[in-house]
């Protein structure tokens, strides 16, 4: 049995369930979507781990209690960030619960009374709120996080009383004489609640996370998108056109930036623009290409669908998968649409399958896919690192050279856990090492 000391986080929206039961069935999936693309970056900027996400609830963790602190400070000023940004029927309120223990590590989860505390101090947190148990006050560092005390309580199914602290609202450090009266006067909100504590030490690169704007805004730009519906017709009118003469004449580089931009495809949009001189400039969602301007509204139904099933309980995923499928179907090019079915599986969690897409993918031209088996070589599964090292040894891959070479060196945690249905034990620093001898020969 594997164990090991970790800070574990929970947050959950405040009031999900009533949302859901008053919204449509595409605004709660917008909704998750905001959700997801919000948090997700800020766990991985602080060090964390997702283990899991349920609806409305991540479970995350680190190794760093106080790591987890600031994240759980950097989520809550983001969300506040958002909401005023959005009407208040979209903004998204977040509890926020850490405990730090000895948990067991078993088939990419975590479990243990840790946990159990830690979701039980989530149900008393209040939204917007970071609270944490005295566990992690004593170990995280206090110089970095301030803390002050909710008081004992008595938990269901945990023995005896927990002290449970809480990260106070700024200003705290904030040099202005003014800045306490300006944060506390009614009406007059104009400081985050944690002063940016956390969320300043966040690179502004890793705040996208790769997430298309629209699902950070929500209804707010699906109403752009419908108000630009008018020009984008004409404009994507020319991207058809565009792209035709781009087949004709054979320049696979100019379908393959018009194919992106229609589809919402930014990464590849972005990785066929940089290879192109007669791009003239990208603004405000807009490519002008060669004189031709090629309009980016938001990701293709597919993504959409596929995020979908990522962000629904496992027990509501059959007709998102469904739909899914069939959106996927529609698309014309071979290796977008395995490319999209890799990811669907995925979102099923189905990797090893996945990467089966991928292969065929990058065979059929793919470059989404070629960057989908380079990631997947720092996945946390030792099976899904393996199956990729397989895959760029099978395409001598050479654009994964460098990530597999860094899991030939360093391996991953959970190397020589049981193999297949427990026969064996799984390798991936062997399988990596193995595929880099077909760039040796």
């Amino acid at each position: 049995m594997k164990t090991a000391n970790l800070a574990i986080v929970f947050t959950d929206i405040k009031g999900f369930t009533e949302r859901t039961s008053r919204q449509t069935l595409e605004q709660n999936q917008r909704m998750l979507q905001a959700h997801h693309a919000l948090l997700t970056p800020l766990f991985k900027a602080f060090g964390g781990r997702i283990v899991k996400s349920i609806g409305d609830a991540f479970l995350a963790t680190f190794e760093s209690p106080t790591q987890a602190v600031l994240s759980g400070v950097a989520i809550q000023d983001r969300l506040w960030h958002y909401n005023r940004s959005v009407p208040e029927a979209e903004q998204l309120h977040v509890r926020v619960a850490i405990n730090v223990g000895e948990v067991r590590l078993e088939a990419n989860d975590v479990f243990g009374e840790p946990v159990n505390i830690a979701a039980r101090v989530e149900g008393i947190a209040e939204a917007g709120e970071v609270y944490f148990t005295e566990a992690v006050y004593l170990s995280m560092n206090k110089a970095e996080v301030p803390s002050r005390e909710v008081g004992a309580f008595e938990l269901k199914g945990i023995p005896g009383k927990i002290r449970v602290f809480q990260v106070p609202r700024a200003p705290y450090r904030v040099e202005a004489p003014d800045a306490r009266a300006i944060a506390e006067a009614p009406g007059e909100e104009t400081l985050p609640p944690y002063g940016n504590l956390g969320l300043s030490r966040v690179p502004e690169s890793m705040m996208d996370g790769g997430v298309d704007l629209s699902a950070l805004l929500g209804q707010r730009a699906a109403a752009l998108g419908q108000r630009a519906a008018a020009g984008a017709v004409v404009l994507g009118q020319q991207a058809t056109v565009l792209g035709r003469q781009a087949r004709s004449a054979g320049g696979s580089l100019m379908s393959r930036v018009v194919g992106a931009a229609r589809a919402g495809d930014f990464r590849g949009l972005a990785r066929a623009v940089g290879r192109s001189w007669k791009t003239l400039a990208v603004v405000g969602g807009v490519v002008v290409l060669a004189g031709v301007a090629v309009v980016v509204v938001g990701k293709s139904p597919a993504v959409r669908a596929i995020e979908a099933v990522e962000a629904a309980p496992r027990q509501d995923r059959d007709p998102l998968v469904k739909e899914a499928r069939r959106l996927i179907a529609e698309e014309k090019d071979a290796g977008r649409r395995l490319y999209l079915q890799g990811r669907l599986d995925e979102a099923q969690e189905n990797n090893r399958r996945s990467l089966d897409d991928y292969v065929r993918a990058v065979k059929a031209g793919s470059g989404d896919a070629e960057d989908r088996i380079e990631e997947l070589l720092s996945h946390p599964q030792c099976g899904v690192r393996s199956a990729a090292a397989e895959a760029v040894r099978t395409l001598k891959l050479k654009s994964a050279l460098g990530a597999l070479e860094d899991l030939a060196d360093e391996g991953g945690e959970d190397d020589g856990t049981g193999g297949l249905f427990g026969m064996g034990k799984c390798d991936s620093r062997a399988a990596a090492q193995n595929a880099l001898k077909v760039f040796k020969d």
